[in-house]
């Protein structure tokens, strides 16, 4: 994984007669067009509506140049301005790539924005220098990478032990413990590598798959004090190079997630293909959902639920949606899986 996964961070403020504008940033090398581009849209987004300027973080993207940002708006008395405030923002960059990392642990970030925002406008408000300004910003920058590292470590640490499993091609019930491989397939780029990440808490082990053609991870969910289902997770890329090792890939599963992308009409069409690809090689009826992942891509989506639906009833699997970026049903998608295979 890169040392940095932070980009750059940026200081930016209304200015009168310029309009928003990039005050300080970190590292210098930040290009203009970027800083140009994140001041305006920050500011004009999370200006506030009514007076209010918002309490919480936001993510925001910048598509043109393949990044997001982690954007904390921020209020600056100035009786000279009409309002008596001016808007202000505090940006940390970073790849779309990365996202969910963010997403994730962003509530672990909250206290340093905080704090950083409150120390600006101080800053702002006795009418200090902007390296001052910058001081902070860079110290700012320094704490939010702190932060990453021990969370990436703190993570990486947990998966040495169990990065390759032994797996159990079988369901192997011991008391009230289950074991259930389940194999998750779809085209590429819709997300399933995310909804494992996002299942087994691993936000960082994204950049750790190798590239054999699946990657296997397990986690333990504790359905009562005296049950608990352990999840084997087969993670099989969609790229047509490795579709003559598939087949060794679904032996023994017990239960399938096939993704797609409510985004990408096509990749909805190609779920009876990868249904028929795994039965062939099964020789028995499966069980499992038909995901629609990316529902909180609202304004892109493309595919109806009622259409997605008729697929999963014509293949006899149940059908759910997904944001492997916020989290919403990753969780339900897998403990109704297992509520279900453990019933059989």
């Amino acid at each position: 994984m890169e040392k940095n996964l932070i980009k750059g961070g940026i200081y930016s403020k209304f200015h009168g007669k310029l309009g928003p504008r990039a005050i300080v940033w970190h590292p210098s090398d930040v290009s203009e067009e970027i800083r140009n581009t994140v001041s305006l849209k920050t500011i004009n987004i999370l200006s506030g509506e009514k007076g209010e300027t918002p309490k919480s973080l936001a993510v925001i993207p910048f598509p043109s140049n393949n990044i997001k940002g982690l954007v904390k708006a921020i209020e600056i008395k100035d009786e000279t301005r009409r309002g008596g405030v001016v808007d202000a923002s505090i940006t940390i960059l970073f790849d779309e790539a990365n996202d969910l990392i963010f997403y994730k642990y962003m509530s672990n970030f909250e206290t340093v924005f905080n704090e950083t925002s409150n120390k600006v406008i101080e800053l702002e408000e006795s009418n200090a220098d902007k390296d001052r300004i910058l001081a902070e910003m860079k110290e700012f920058y320094s704490k939010l990478n702190t932060i990453l590292n021990e969370l990436r470590e703190t993570e990486i640490s947990t998966r040495e032990e169990d990065a390759f499993p032994e797996v159990i091609p079988e369901k192997v019930a011991v008391g009230k413990s289950f074991r259930f491989k389940i194999i998750v397939c779809g085209d590429p780029g819709v997300g399933k590598t995310s909804t494992v990440l996002r299942f087994t808490d691993r936000a960082f082990k994204r950049t750790y798959i190798p590239t054999i053609g699946v990657n296997i991870s397990e986690k333990k969910v504790n359905l009562t004090e005296a049950i608990s289902i352990i999840y084997i997770l087969w993670d099989i890329a969609g790229q047509s190079k490795f579709s003559r090792m598939r087949k060794h890939f679904y032996q023994g599963a017990d239960g399938v997630l096939l993704v797609f992308d409510l985004t990408r009409p096509n990749t909805l069409n190609s779920i009876p293909d990868w249904y028929k690809d795994v039965k062939s090689y099964l020789k028995r009826d499966m069980r499992g959902f038909i995901v629609g992942n990316k529902n909180d891509l609202i304004g892109n989506r493309k595919i109806k639920g009622s259409d997605a639906l008729k697929i999963a009833e014509k293949l006899k699997l149940e059908y759910i949606e997904t944001s492997a970026l916020t989290g919403e049903n990753i969780d339900d998608a897998f403990y109704k899986l297992g509520e279900l295979l453990k019933k059989i």
